[in-house]
């Protein structure tokens, strides 16, 4: 019989939690799995959790949320000595699941029979350094205008779904001036940006295939720089990003590489995995085969 520790965001999701975590858990036993809930309270949680739990007994601790909830797992683990950490397994619950959404499980009974299997892979994560603070993605980093576009919709929330697209037109109405140093594996160069975005899975957000070529297990950081353009320009990029049509665009640069850091005249918000936490100036690098998922 395998052994999980369920770390499960009661908020994240559009199900009834308390109909979701009993189906999974009736499930579990189905699949001869024992498992231990534990319900984060607050931002951060799940971090803590991971930190400060004895998980030496279980042979993964899953994720059950969204992009937020598995974000906050991963860097609990990576809070952790490397002989302590245990592999990371995920069941979808979240508003938004961009990683499952990449490797093609969107289910929960998909994820759960892979957690019965109890066969994990190595995956690639990007490791972000903003001043003292060291964070740890498995889905993007962003900086500049998709960041603020997400910090505006969080206070457009009486808009419901709405409240992104109405953050979109107002913030490439504005189209705020955004002056950088980017280095990309080492080659280096100042400009305008409107945005850049660093990502280890094809899709972000809400379903935005934002980097087509992107694997999870390449080694590489797929990197998509969009240098300052009007707001005409910004008002066509935008749309694409949904098919991965923007890389065919002339104000898209997309590349792939192994580090890159972004130096901007005043600190930027960064957006890491769906969270607005840290600034600019960051340095990223991959970390290949980074950690153990059950997926």
């Amino acid at each position: 019989m395998s052994k999980v520790l369920i770390i499960s965001n009661p908020k994240s999701g559009v199900n009834n939690f308390e109909n979701s975590i009993n189906y999974v858990i009736d499930e579990f036993k189905n699949f001869n799995i024992e498992s231990t809930l534990i319900k984060t309270k607050h931002v951060g949680h799940a971090t803590q959790i991971v930190k400060d739990t004895n998980i030496s007994g279980y042979d993964s601790v899953c994720a059950m949320g969204g992009d937020g909830t598995l974000f906050e797992v991963l860097n609990g683990m990576f809070s952790r000595n490397e002989s302590e950490r245990r592999p990371i397994s995920v069941i979808p619950n979240g508003t938004g699941n961009s990683f499952m959404k990449t490797i093609g499980i969107e289910s929960q009974l998909s994820s759960i029979e892979k957690i019965a299997k109890n066969k994990s892979r190595p995956v690639d994560v990007m490791k972000a350094v903003c001043g003292d603070e060291v964070l740890y993605s498995l889905n993007l980093i962003g900086w500049g205008m998709a960041t603020d576009i997400s910090v505006l919709a969080e206070g457009l929330r009486i808009f419901g779904g709405q409240r992104y697209n109405i953050a979109s037109f107002f913030e490439i109405v504005k189209n705020k001036k955004r002056t950088a140093k980017l280095v990309v594996d080492g080659v280096e160069r100042e400009d305008n940006f409107a945005f850049i975005i660093a990502c280890n899975t094809k899709y972000v957000g809400k379903d935005m295939k934002m980097a087509p070529s992107a694997e999870i297990d390449d080694g590489k950081i797929d990197l998509i720089i969009v240098k300052e353009a009007s707001s005409f320009t910004l008002f066509s990029v935008f749309p694409k990003l949904f098919d991965g049509s923007h890389v065919d665009h002339d104000a898209c640069e997309y590349v792939h590489c192994k580090s890159f850091s972004i130096l901007s005249e005043e600190a930027g918000k960064l957006n890491i995995d769906g969270e607005i936490i840290g600034s600019s100036p960051v340095a990223v690098e991959m970390l290949k085969n980074g950690v153990e998922l059950i997926i």
